[in-house]
Parts: C-alpha cells; sequence; structure tokens
C-alpha cells in the first residue's frame, strides 16, 4: 500500500501534528496548503511571534492585521507570545477575544511609536491595562515596558508567574503591579530601572528574582512566608518577613552600598552568596549570624564601611566563624573576607581539638601579598583542620607583581601546593 505523505493520514491525525505549531511564520506557510490545513489552525493552543515575523511585510499596519487574523482564528489560544513591534492600541481586541482560553502571556513593549505616544499622553503604563481581561491568565511576561503608575488589573487571581524584563518603573507602580497578583508563586523583575521603596506581600510566593539597576537609593520589604529562593540585586535596605523555608539567597549591589538587613530567621537555608562593593558590616555580621546552618557561602565583597567610606573587614576569628556555621561544606571566599581570617589573632583559638568536620571545597581569591606569612599559616591550618576536604583552589587575582614581596609569596604558595597536592591547585 502506498501512502501520499500527510494526506494519507486521518484528519485526527494531521490536526494532532499541526497543533504542534507555534511559530506564526510556520502557522501561515501551512495554512496556505490546503483547505485542510487551515482548518487546523482554530486548534492551535500557542501562536508566537518572533521579533522578525514581519520584516518582509514593511508596514506596522499589515503585522497588527496579521496577528489580529491569527489570534481570531485559534478558537483554543492559550498561550500567546509577542516579541515583534506591534500597536498597543489593538492588544485590547487581540487579548478580548481569547479571554476565556488565555493562560500565558508575554510581549515585548518596546514598540518606538506606542514609547512616543506614552510619553507625549503620560498615560505611562496605561496601554498594558486591558490585561486585566485576561483573568484566565496564570503567567504573564514583559519586556521593555515604562510603568509610571500602577496598572488597572483588577485582580489577577490566577496568576502564578509574574516577569518584567528591562523596565523603567516606578516604586509605587511596582508595587501596585504586584498587589494585583496576589497568589504569584515566582516573581521575576530583571534589569529594570527603578528607585525609591517597594513593598510586596505575596503569601504564596516561592522563588523571586530582583534586580535593579541604576544609581539610586532604593530599599525592599517582603512579606513572603513560603520563598524558597530569593535573589535580589540593587538594594540598599532589604528587610525580609518570614525566611523559614528561604534554602537560597543571594543579595548582591554592585554599586553603592548595602546598609542594613531586617531577616527574622534562616533555619533552614542552604546556600548564601553575598556580592558586592561595599556592605555595612553590620549588615555583614548579622546576616552571618542568620545563617548559622548554611552549606555553600559565597563572599565576595570588596569593602565595609558605613556610607562613602570605605574600609577593610575587621578581623574575624577562625575557629568561632567554622563554630558557628557548623554544616559548611562550601566555602567561597574573597580577598578581603579572607584576608579578615588572616588576622594577627584570627587563630588565637586554634588548638589540636579544633576540627572543620563539614568543609570539602574552598575557593580563595587572594588579591595581595600583605600578611604574606599569617595567610600561608591560614591556609595550611584549613587543610590540617579540615579531614573531608576533597579540594582548595587558590585563585591569583589582579595581585601586583612589581614588588619582590609578591614573587616570594607565590613562590610559597606554589610550594604549599605542592606539599598538598591532590587537594591543593592554583588558578
Amino acid at each position: 500500500m502506498e501512502f501520499d505523505g500527510m494526506d494519507a493520514l486521518p484528519d485526527g491525525v494531521v490536526q494532532s501534528i499541526l497543533s504542534q505549531l507555534s511559530n506564526a511564520r510556520d502557522v501561515a506557510a501551512c495554512s496556505g496548503v490546503s483547505r485542510c490545513w487551515r482548518d487546523c489552525v482554530p486548534f492551535l493552543p500557542a501562536l508566537y511571534f518572533p521579533r522578525s515575523a514581519f520584516d518582509a511585510a514593511g508596514a506596522g499596519a499589515c503585522a497588527d492585521d496579521a496577528i489580529g487574523r491569527m489570534v481570531e482564528a485559534a478558537a483554543r489560544l492559550e498561550e500567546l507570545v509577542i516579541y515583534c513591534p506591534f500597536s498597543s492600541a489593538r492588544l485590547p481586541r487581540w487579548l478580548a477575544m481569547r479571554s476565556a482560553s488565555l493562560r500565558v502571556l508575554e510581549l515585548r513593549v518596546d514598540s518606538a511609536a506606542d514609547k512616543a505616544a506614552a510619553a507625549a499622553s503620560g498615560a505611562g503604563s496605561g496601554h498594558l491595562d486591558c490585561i486585566g481581561v485576561v483573568s484566565t491568565l496564570q503567567e504573564l511576561r514583559l519586556w521593555g515596558l515604562t510603568m509610571t503608575r500602577a496598572p488597572s488589573w483588577g485582580q489577577l487571581g490566577r496568576l502564578r508567574v509574574l516577569e518584567i524584563v528591562g523596565a523603567h518603573l516606578e516604586d509605587l507602580a511596582v508595587s501596585g503591579a504586584v498587589y494585583a497578583c496576589p497568589n504569584l508563586t515566582d516573581l521575576a523583575l530583571l534589569g529594570c530601572e527603578c528607585s525609591g521603596a517597594v513593598n510586596f506581600t505575596l503569601p504564596l510566593l516561592e522563588r523571586c528574582r530582583l534586580d535593579f539597576v541604576g544609581s539610586g537609593s532604593c530599599a525592599l520589604t517582603l512579606a513572603a512566608p513560603r520563598v524558597e529562593s530569593l535573589e535580589v540585586q540593587g538594594f540598599n535596605w532589604i528587610v525580609l518577613q518570614g525566611g523559614d523555608r528561604l534554602k537560597r539567597l543571594t543579595i548582591a549591589k554592585n554599586t553603592g552600598s548595602v546598609y542594613s538587613l531586617g531577616i527574622e530567621r534562616l533555619p533552614v537555608l542552604e546556600q548564601l552568596s553575598l556580592r558586592g562593593v561595599q556592605w555595612s558590616w553590620g549588615a555583614v555580621s548579622y546576616l552571618l549570624q542568620c545563617a548559622a546552618e548554611v552549606r555553600h557561602l559565597v563572599m565576595k565583597v570588596e569593602f565595609c564601611g558605613d556610607f562613602d567610606t570605605l574600609q577593610p573587614f575587621p578581623e574575624v576569628d577562625l575557629v568561632e566563624f567554622f563554630n558557628t556555621h557548623p554544616k559548611l561544606r562550601r566555602f567561597e571566599i574573597h580577598g578581603a573576607m579572607f584576608a579578615a581570617l588572616c588576622q594577627k589573632n584570627s587563630l588565637k583559638n586554634l588548638d589540636s581539638r579544633f576540627s572543620i568536620s563539614s568543609l570539602e571545597e574552598v575557593l580563595i581569591t587572594v588579591r595581595s601579598p600583605l600578611n604574606a606569612e599569617q595567610k600561608l599559616i591560614t591556609l595550611e591550618s584549613l587543610v590540617c583542620c579540615s579531614p573531608r576536604l576533597l579540594s582548595m583552589v587558590i585563585r591569583i587575582s589582579q595581585m601586583k607583581n612589581c614588588h619582590e614581596a609578591s614573587d616570594e609569596f607565590f613562590e610559597e604558595i606554589c610550594k604549599f601546593a605542592h606539599v598538598n597536592k591532590g587537594r591543593v591547585r592554583i588558578e
């Protein structure tokens, strides 16, 4: 028996195959093959319009008409992704047509014409108010928008995922947008320009990523009793209400300082990462006290000190530090923290009974030959007192080699690595 391609297949099988399409170009091409194939468009669960979907069409009106026809034809549409330029004036009609079935919406809102019109009218993010008609939404992703006031979305009670990327946000506007989504489990605000104070209360939130850029000061208050993973960047003041389930925490500040942290307790924290140019030592020490159960710790902070005064880390007692973090398995130390562990009195409490029982991996970044003898003693102590140690990586970074002390220090580190070959290596 001979088969003539897909023409020999039952209509139900053809419909199932074509329903896997989502790219607008593919859908348009298949619709032109035959009436049978065109009749499968109403069963498409997803439509994706890439950035270059209508480059050949030229005028924006042609793109809007094509998007409108496809959205209207896809009667069972659950997912709509539009990356190509479109007119926001058409968006309310598209969403209204599929308000009963749409579950996932992703828009790249960076049309130059729309932004200019919004700026001229002072409407800000008003052209996105129509999202509120889709009460069935479960995931919403927005790229490149400007939000100067809280959107009129009402209550998107079914929304579980909200992502906003590369946006300019006013603090009250973003707080209002999140307030309209009270049942979020995933929140991501990435590469967003914002300053001021943002307040989020999300009782079901489990994963949160907040990446705010800009030179202005910014404060965060987050009430999320179920949060398990939290990454924040760009905040000077942070208050977390409810960290009982938090397992992964990253706090970074690429410019400016982290002045204060308010966290109740972190009883199950496994991974903690502190990054930035300057932190208040009070914030650092407070967070380390809260993270007594941490297993993976990353310390990449250059300086401490309040406001504009850059200061080195104060002396840290090595024995006390590891005794208060008994479950620490992996430790990544930048130059400043390592120097704090290598001060004159850092090893004063070290004796033969001391053991770092859980430590398995250490990565140490060394940036200065100062206090070389004490640094070598600290390295030797970490190896000798860590019976489960599998790997110690010593990373030499930006060390000035114009001084004889640098060469001598590096030579001593090489000797140390050779003596402990198999466990210690140099990068």
